[in-house]
């Protein structure tokens, strides 16, 4: 059975900083490059971070560029979202997801794995 299980989430104040983690099971996790995506209340999905199968290629929207940092463990099947400088807007749901070559966009259909999401909130 294929599953990713994000974890880390949480209630934050404005500045702070969380690390979310997704852990892949079920698949051959060093094959595939991995993505988050963020869904606020009453928003569509956004796309917010991409890193390659080894890696070495990480990628970011704009809103997020300078504050958040993807990074993997191949060894661990394990995705990482490090989220600094947070703000009341990063507020969402955040999944992780799997794609054999790298998704850019929010759509969970072009994605073969998704993860069942874990809600961050930042508000004082």
């Amino acid at each position: 059975e294929v599953q990713l299980v994000e974890s880390g989430g949480g209630l934050v104040q404005p500045g702070g900083s969380l690390r979310l983690s997704c852990a892949a099971s079920g698949f051959t996790f060093g094959s595939y490059d991995m993505s988050w995506v963020r869904q606020a209340p009453g928003k569509g999905p956004e796309w917010v971070s991409a890193i390659n199968s080894g890696g070495g290629s990480t990628y970011y929207a704009d809103s997020v560029k300078g504050r958040f940092t993807i990074s993997r463990d191949n060894a661990k099947k394990t995705v990482y979202l490090q989220m600094n400088s947070l703000k009341p807007e990063d507020t969402a749901v955040y999944y992780c997801a799997a794609r054999i070559s790298l998704g850019f966009v929010g759509d969970r259909r072009i994605y073969d794995y998704w993860g069942q999401g874990t809600q961050v909130t930042v508000s004082s």
